[in-house]
């Protein structure tokens, strides 16, 4: 009997959805969200620079060609621009990769958005692992360049509710703000856990008396697969989800984290410097001797490869979540 040959994975599964299959998703959730804002809000203005298609940006384009600039391939142009609009009263959008806005153009987010406290919401595409595309790509510490910045807030949505939801909340917000974006075919989770964004709120998805889950981004969606799975082997667990980063929902969080169970926390991002060192910055802070859990992408650079295979390779894949828990628990 002739063996089967495994099916390779091709290019494509570099920059596949992080969506299970069958998994219902919403196309292009942040590009809709922000075309029906702009239709009441004539301040609303979209700029990308060169990544308008890759951050769902082309949407916006299409519904609003005369508020839409494309700026070409210069991430400080971009956010020097959208100074320019917010201190003239617009309320710009900035669309990039998360990595170019980390790295590139950090200082013009710093001095020219944050230190002045505008109104620019600044979009960043493929955070953390959502790339196979390798380290030029992949920004697994951009929570941990920006937690720094004063006056900057940070969401990390998990899916297309979230982004759907913040849109709006984030344009109002005084002051800059950052968005993890998840683009394209992202998967619709939270409208099953009566849920809604509030911007700078933690909400707790669902009890569970052995294990709390701390989780933001996608690794609320795993971390909602993984306890059910745990289920299985009679560990009940609660799963907060926490997707502003800064500024952080400490009453909430410290309230689930305050028992006898395990804290786990679950992040698209690496150990240093996100959600992992948020939650237990608050918890030293408070007195509390709490042991934590992290479970997040490690302080490397990352290869590259195929989404799912890299998933599992890095601890983000639902398996093995479960089985880290497990081995905690002893």
């Amino acid at each position: 009997m002739t063996a089967t040959t495994p099916k390779r994975l091709t290019t494509s599964a570099m920059i596949a959805s992080f969506a299970d299959p069958g998994q219902r998703t919403t196309s292009a959730p942040f590009g809709h969200a922000l075309a029906a804002l702009a239709e009441s809000d004539d301040r609303i203005v979209g700029l990308t620079a060169d990544l308008g298609k890759y951050t769902d940006m082309h949407v916006f384009a299409e519904s609003h060609p005369d508020r839409f600039f494309q700026m070409g391939m210069a991430e400080q142009l971009l956010l020097g621009a959208a100074a320019g609009m917010a201190e003239v009263g617009l309320v710009p959008f900035a669309s990039t990769y998360s990595v170019f806005a980390a790295r590139r153009a950090y200082d013009f987010l710093c001095l020219d958005i944050a230190e002045p406290n505008l109104n620019v919401n600044v979009v960043g595409g493929l955070p953390g692992l959502t790339t196979g595309y390798g380290p030029s790509h992949q920004a697994t510490e951009d929570v941990a360049i920006f937690r720094g910045m004063p006056n900057l807030t940070i969401v990390d949505p998990c899916d297309a509710v979230d982004i759907e939801q913040a849109v709006p909340q984030l344009a109002a917000a005084e002051g800059p703000t950052y968005l993890r974006l998840l683009r394209g075919k992202v998967p619709t989770v939270l409208d099953e856990y009566d849920y809604s964004f509030r911007l700078g709120e933690a909400a707790v998805l669902r009890g569970g008396s052995d294990v709390v889950f701390v989780s933001s981004g996608l690794m609320t969606m795993r971390a909602l697969q993984a306890a059910e799975e745990l289920a299985k082997h009679r560990v009940d667990v609660a799963v907060v989800h926490a997707p502003t980063i800064k500024p952080f929902d400490t009453g909430t969080v410290l309230s689930e984290v305050d028992s006898d169970r395990l804290v786990v926390t679950l992040e698209n991002h690496t150990v240093v410097g996100g959600l992992f060192e948020t939650v237990a910055s608050a918890v030293v802070s408070s007195g509390l001797g709490k042991r934590i859990v992290p479970i997040a992408l490690p302080d490397a650079f990352l290869d590259a490869g195929a989404l799912p295979t890299l998933h599992e390779r890095y601890g983000l894949a639902t398996g093995t979540i479960v089985a880290k828990v497990l081995d905690a628990l002893g």
